[in-house]
């Protein structure tokens, strides 16, 4: 099956990532989010990052910006989506906004279209259950930056059907990455892990154990990380790991995933990281 037209919901980090690398592969793609101000900041993040990217990859063959953004509609408007084979939905990580972007999904959306949650933590299976085609709800866990990022965590829920799991990953060939399927669980496995490794990074600061530039340094140095758990915390935004961790906690009733009264304290305070200018690290612009 050769996917076409791709709708994304949410136009936040994830969801202008997905969008521009769908263009970027040929797709048609709807991107729907709930105000004009909103989706005229994703084309400009969109212009932005294909600027940018073109600066590294020196490739005479790259699309301009103007060409890519011709393959978007922008929309605050679901009805557009209606036309769309596949949606993929990259909204914040409260429960009581998915329940209300499903049941419009599911109300406007043909019945062939599969619909793909890009969800840090929230169980596919429960998603699923807010439809009325849970053999095509499937979780596609996709990494940050996205167009950069060559692997994406699929997750099968307790109804998703093996014909629904080709499709996600034809789509996902089509956009260049490979895909590795996990069972459903909160948190799959990328986050039941990270968000730990996170969280008690956190507390480590706030116990005043090590800087946040020492904490980063060791898990670089030690063990060949990229980038430091803090750094990781700031580049995917402190509201989303709160958000995630909060999932993880109601999910398993385990002490261990209590959030760090410190990442709360910076949420309230808006220190997101990189999207706000201020997380554990300062940086030049928000993002």
């Amino acid at each position: 099956m050769n996917i076409q037209v791709v709708g994304v919901v949410g136009s936040g980090v994830m969801g202008v990532g997905v969008a521009q690398n769908l263009a970027q592969t040929g797709h048609q793609v709807i991107i729907v989010d709930i105000s004009e101000e909103i989706l005229d900041k994703a084309k400009q993040e969109i212009r932005n990052n294909v600027r940018f990217q073109g600066f590294f990859q020196k490739n005479e063959k790259a699309e301009s910006p103007d060409n890519i953004l011709q393959r978007i509609k922008f929309s605050p408007n679901y009805k557009f989506l209606e036309d769309a084979e596949f949606v993929i939905e990259n909204v914040t990580e409260k429960w009581d906004i998915k329940k209300g972007v499903y049941a419009q999904l599911d109300a406007i959306c043909q019945d062939k279209a599969i619909f793909a949650a890009n969800t840090s933590a929230i169980p596919i299976t429960r998603i699923g259950s807010l439809t009325k085609r849970a053999d095509k709800v499937i979780g596609m866990h996709f990494m940050n930056p996205v167009p950069m990022k060559p692997m994406v965590e699929m997750i099968r829920g307790y109804h998703t059907s093996d014909e629904t799991i080709s499709t996600a990953k034809e789509l996902l060939a089509q956009m260049g990455k490979e895909s590795i399927l996990v069972n459903d669980s909160p948190g799959f496995v990328s986050n039941r892990v990270l968000m730990l490794t996170i969280n008690e990074a956190i507390f480590l600061l706030q116990d005043q154990v090590a800087s946040v530039e020492e904490v980063d340094r060791i898990f670089k140095t030690c063990f060949g990380h990229k980038m430091g758990p803090l750094e990781t915390a700031d580049l995917i935004g402190l509201d989303t790991i709160l958000f995630s961790i909060e999932v993880l906690y109601e999910s398993f009733n385990d002490s261990k995933y209590r959030p760090c009264q410190l990442l709360k304290k910076m949420v309230d305070a808006g220190l997101y990281g990189r999207k706000s200018g201020q997380g554990f690290y300062t940086y030049n612009g928000a993002i």
